[in-house]
């Protein structure tokens, strides 16, 4: 119990770097693997250790869910193969290299464990990218193939660490059958993730209605995936990214509205702690993997976190050409837009930070092997695998906004995305109105059809690139926000007039709540509403 309380006062501590991480813009990423290292130089806090198996089951599924619930399945599509040749040929090159490089750096570090460090390293995260790279105006494609090559490597990462695992434990390994088995293990997780999807889709669909079931729901389909698929040896990973993608792509035809506002606040905030909570974990744990390690000298130490590390981040460098290029090369297909440049393939390079996927599979190790041995160098492992971690959050993650700016990337605005899709919508549902709705009574056709007008009007006064709309026309500039931001406005002068009738008796809980609700949700609206820069 004491335990308890210890976690949710460090939680609680984190939230509050979490406040200044949005305030100051510093990557979130970077607080959560700084406040792991500061936890572990804190005395007198205790030394958890949690059971391998529940480490996996507790943190990837939901966390794994979240990034494929988060991807855009057309655009993943799009890049398949730029995004296939860094989810699985980076991640078996930085295994393979990881390997003999340790192998041949720390003396009594036997094959299968040398490549079972390789395998931890290897896969970017998903959430390190996203938070490092969000207000840099990276281009959509870059972004696609960053998101999407740390959704994959996830899985191809994570079975090869299990191939390398058993390895270990059993003490041996044969190739061919592990090259097959992999094939059969990636099929069948995919299957699996797809036929779980399947019937979600149809439960919700269906047969459920309430919004508080639909998000219960959501929490449960993760693990019932990963489990079902790791009972029959598949890949558990594979299953539960396959389910995310398909269900995400499909969202809007499954949920209403209330289950689409709870299901991605509550979820926004289920991510947050689990990733916090996986760096407490490691904070807590540090001391006595350090304790672990003590017969290393720190010099020694020092020397195997900084070449694993490099080898890491400059694998990364090397593999670019063929990662991005090749597809290109392949795939003729491919607009100018979307095509990368060497700027853009610099910064795909830049942007391999290490993070709770590692993690999670260091901590996973067990302690012991199968004839009741401890588990060979299990506390090396973890603490270099927190070194690279640590290293390429601050290293790469720290310089990645300054590279952006040297390289003089032209920003991508969403803007003018944006305005076209607004357009599109107001413009045809007001051809709807005139073409379906003329026979309605002239009040409510006038009343009805203004509404979309003023929309419409709006919209041309939104702030876009001086040349849209061609030589010499240019809109308004911010009217469209200016607007949005005036009905906020009043919005909180109705919540105050509210509050004064409910602080005075005269207006009950019940009729305060719904009103109250109504206001945040039409201040929700118009926030989304407002166009992003």
């Amino acid at each position: 119990m004491e335990n308890v309380g210890i976690i949710i006062m460090l939680l609680f501590g984190i939230a509050f770097l979490g406040v200044l991480s949005n305030k100051y813009r510093f990557p979130f990423p970077v607080i959560l693997v700084l406040s792991g290292l500061l936890i572990s130089l804190i005395p007198g806090l205790p030394s958890i250790n949690l059971n391998p198996d529940i480490v996996f089951i507790i943190f990837l599924p939901p966390l794994l869910y979240g990034a494929a619930w988060n991807t855009n399945w057309l655009s993943f599509k799009s890049a398949i193969r730029p995004i296939s040749f860094a989810a699985i040929g980076l991640v078996l090159l930085t295994t393979g290299l990881v390997g003999i490089i340790a192998h041949a750096l720390i003396p009594g570090l036997g094959w299968p464990l040398s490549f079972l460090l390789g395998a931890i390293v290897s896969p970017p995260d998903a959430v390190a990218a996203t938070s490092v790279t969000k207000g840099l105006g990276l281009s959509p494609r870059i972004i696609t193939i960053l998101e999407g090559e740390s959704l994959v490597n996830d899985a191809s990462g994570l079975i090869a660490y299990k191939y390398a695992l058993t390895a270990v434990m059993a003490g041996n390994f044969v190739l061919w059958q592990a090259g097959l088995n992999f094939l059969l293990v990636v099929a069948a997780g995919i299957g699996i993730g797809l036929a779980i999807g399947y019937v979600m889709y149809l439960v919700h669909k269906k047969f459920i209605c309430d919004p508080i079931i639909e998000v219960t729901l959501t929490f449960l389909t993760p693990f019932t995936s990963y489990l079902i698929a790791e009972h029959f040896h598949f890949s558990g990973v594979l299953a539960v990214v396959t389910t995310g993608l398909y269900l995400s792509f499909r969202s809007s035809e499954i949920f209403s509205h209330q289950s689409r506002i709870m299901t991605y606040s509550v979820w926004e905030v289920v991510i947050f702690i689990l990733n916090s909570l996986i760096f407490i974990l490691i904070g807590l744990q540090l001391r006595g993997v350090v304790r672990g390690i003590s017969a290393y000298s720190p010099g020694a130490l020092a020397r195997y976190a900084i070449v694993i590390s490099a080898v890491v981040i400059l694998i990364r460098f090397v593999w670019i050409i063929p990662a991005a290029l090749l597809p290109q090369y392949f795939n003729r297909r491919v607009p100018e837009k979307d095509k990368l440049d060497a700027r853009n393939m610099v910064v795909f390079g830049w942007a391999g930070m290490r993070g709770v996927v590692s993690l999670a599979a260091a901590l996973a190790l067990p302690p012991t092997l199968l004839n009741g041995a401890a588990f060979p160098n299990r506390d090396l492992v973890i603490f270099l695998t927190f070194c690279v971690i640590l290293s390429t959050l601050v290293l790469l993650g720290f310089t990645l906004p300054w590279v952006v700016r040297r390289l003089k990337i032209m920003p991508y605005s969403i803007a003018v995305e944006e305005y076209e899709i607004r357009n599109f919508i107001v413009s045809h549902t007001i051809t709807h109105i005139e073409e379906t709705l003329s026979l309605l009574p002239d009040a409510l056709l006038h009343n009805i059809k203004s509404k979309y007008e003023v929309k419409y009007n709006r919209l041309q006064k939104s702030d876009l690139p001086a040349n849209y709309f061609g030589q010499g026309k240019t809109l308004e500039g911010k009217i469209f926000n200016e607007f949005s931001k005036l009905q906020i406005d009043l919005i909180n002068v109705e919540r105050e007039n509210l509050q004064k009738l409910h602080r005075s008796g005269q207006a009950g809980e019940e009729i305060t709540r719904k009103i109250e609700r109504e206001l945040d949700l039409e201040e929700t609206r118009l926030q989304m509403e407002m166009y992003m820069g």
